[in-house]
């Protein structure tokens, strides 16, 4: 009976996730539990924003009653800010962090991050991109300097694999058999 391989599929996506002022403290911690999750730390900033900068962040929130509050707690000390890549990386952040209501996250997911590390409505410990749209902007907000390449998927990742990586694999492999090196490393 022969055994059928499925079609290698590439699934990374990217997401943004922010260590808030008043637990970055527990940094080491957050990042050890965000690993132990199955997500790559892809690019780590630690840094201080002023309060335009949270205003621009958060300017989807601009007219929201918190949106005072909201600016003033992210400026008020420095933050962590880390690109996470796995397969579908906003939802399983987001799964991870919880709401984003701290008490609901303890009632309702208790081993949420929100729920351990938030400590009220507003100070919820995390921040995580609602979609991959506001993950790209806010990864280009954090991140000014990264170029973010859309990463294929489906057809166009066997495309790609295809024409590129399977040709040159095909020759490296190829010259590898013919010259049968003692220490092919």
């Amino acid at each position: 009976m022969q055994m059928l391989m499925p079609e290698p599929q590439i699934f990374v996506e990217r997401t943004l996730a922010l260590i808030k002022p008043d637990v970055v403290d527990k940094e080491e911690e957050i990042e050890d539990l965000i690993l132990r999750s199955g997500f790559l730390i892809v690019q780590k900033r630690k840094l201080h924003l002023s309060p335009e900068q949270c205003s621009n962040f958060y300017a989807d929130q601009y007219g929201k009653t918190f949106f005072p509050n909201l600016t003033a707690y992210m400026s008020s000390g420095p933050l962590v800010a880390l690109v996470l890549a796995r397969h579908c990386a906003v939802s399983y952040w987001k799964e991870l962090l919880g709401p984003s209501n701290t008490f609901r996250a303890r009632r309702t997911h208790p081993y949420s991050l929100r729920a351990i590390y938030g400590t009220d409505e507003l100070r919820n410990g995390l921040h995580g991109s609602l979609n991959i749209f506001s993950a790209e902007r806010e990864i280009r907000f954090m991140f000014p300097e990264v170029i973010l390449e859309p990463i294929p998927g489906g057809q166009r990742a066997r495309d790609y694999l295809n024409l590129y990586v399977k040709p040159t694999l095909v020759a490296g492999l190829t010259a590898l058999c013919k010259e049968k090196p003692a220490d092919p490393m």
